[in-house]
């Protein structure tokens, strides 16, 4: 079996490996106190050209969010997102497991607009009654890069959803748990060195993108900045050996190694999806990222899933399922031209 299914099925890019193994038996403080977390704090801050922003390392995605997200608001502040996004769909309530509720707004292509947004800030404050206090007051917009359907926004669409959350005073937050993939694709003008300038809040993938597990929490906001290891530590987010997650962001940052190993998956991708397109099949999203979403017969892609796992996204009629077809960092030029064979076969 040969697997499309997720793009963390592996397990880490033989530098980020060689990284860890060549520190394995040195002794350093713990928490991320140590030289090798100053050094990556230090390459991050370099990539990103700003200097003025604080980076934390967390394990993985819902932890990162969870984190985030829980020490930017109160107990009575509202969570503003698309209604496919990750913190909505794919992470068994914890944002609303710690008192928050989550607004959510029809996706056009998993996108969201600033005008969606604007209009559900309008509607709380225009609440008859004695006031706007009975119901959870939107305090935070949360968008992923790229997002769950694999599309990307633009930079003048990201200004636009930041702008408003400014003038309103919402905080904007960014999920990069695919990061490289979208800021490498064909279809988004934005840079890494972009996001101090357009978010609050961002973190750099690595679950997804050749480490072992580790996100990089970008703070861009002074006021955010303030006692986050706290929260950290609260939400058992803390890793004692801190130093396995900087190592590998010495890794992946070291001579744009992330953005190599994204392009090398958004090219396999696109391959596959016009091998796709090329024997007739429909597209539920147009994805220039590494995940495709494709409409199948639903005999065909019994057919299919003998010899490979493809993610059966959702159901798009009675005779037909939108599948998920995933590339990852360590996709190889084979499995694709494998998988295109069958497609053709079919």
């Amino acid at each position: 079996m040969i697997r499309f299914d997720c793009d963390y099925l592996e397990g880490a890019h033989p530098k980020v490996l060689k990284r860890i193994v060549d520190a394995n038996y040195e002794q350093t403080l713990g928490y991320g106190n140590d030289d090798y977390t100053i050094q990556a704090v230090n390459k991050i801050k370099e990539v990103c050209k700003s200097d003025n922003i604080d980076v934390h390392f967390l394990v993985g995605g819902t932890q990162t969010n969870l984190t985030v997200i829980s020490s930017m608001l109160k107990p009575y502040h509202a969570v503003i997102c698309a209604d496919t996004a990750h913190i909505n769909v794919h992470e068994t309530g914890a944002i609303e497991a710690v008192g928050h509720k989550i607004i959510t707004i029809k996706n056009e292509e998993g996108k969201i607009s600033s005008n969606q947004i604007q209009e559900i800030i309008d509607e709380h404050y225009s609440s008859e009654g004695p006031g706007a206090e009975h119901t959870a007051k939107p305090k935070l917009v949360f968008l992923s890069l790229p997002t769950e359907c694999g599309t990307n926004y633009t930079k003048k669409e990201l200004k636009n959803i930041y702008d408003v959350c400014k003038a309103n005073n919402l905080y904007l937050y960014i999920d990069g748990a695919r990061l490289g993939y979208g800021l490498v694709a064909k279809d988004t003008d934005i840079k890494i060195s972009d996001l101090p300038k357009l978010c609050d809040v961002f973190y750099i993938g690595g679950t997804k993108q050749g480490a072992l597990f580790g996100e990089a929490v970008v703070i861009i906001n002074d006021e955010l900045k303030e006692d986050f290891r706290y929260c950290i530590k609260q939400r058992g987010a803390l890793l004692a050996k801190g130093r396995l997650l900087a190592l590998q962001f010495l890794a992946l940052m070291d001579k744009d190694l992330y953005f190599t190993l994204s392009k090398q998956a958004i090219d396999l991708s696109v391959k596959i999806k016009e091998a796709f397109i090329n024997n007739g099949y429909r597209l539920l999203y147009n994805s220039f990222t590494n995940q495709q979403f494709i409409i199948m017969p639903n005999e065909k892609l019994d057919k299919l899933s003998k010899k490979f796992a493809v993610l059966r996204w959702k159901k798009y009629d009675e005779e037909n399922t939108v599948i998920r077809v995933c590339t990852s960092w360590a996709t190889t030029v084979e499995n694709v031209d494998k998988l295109i064979k069958e497609i053709e076969k079919l």
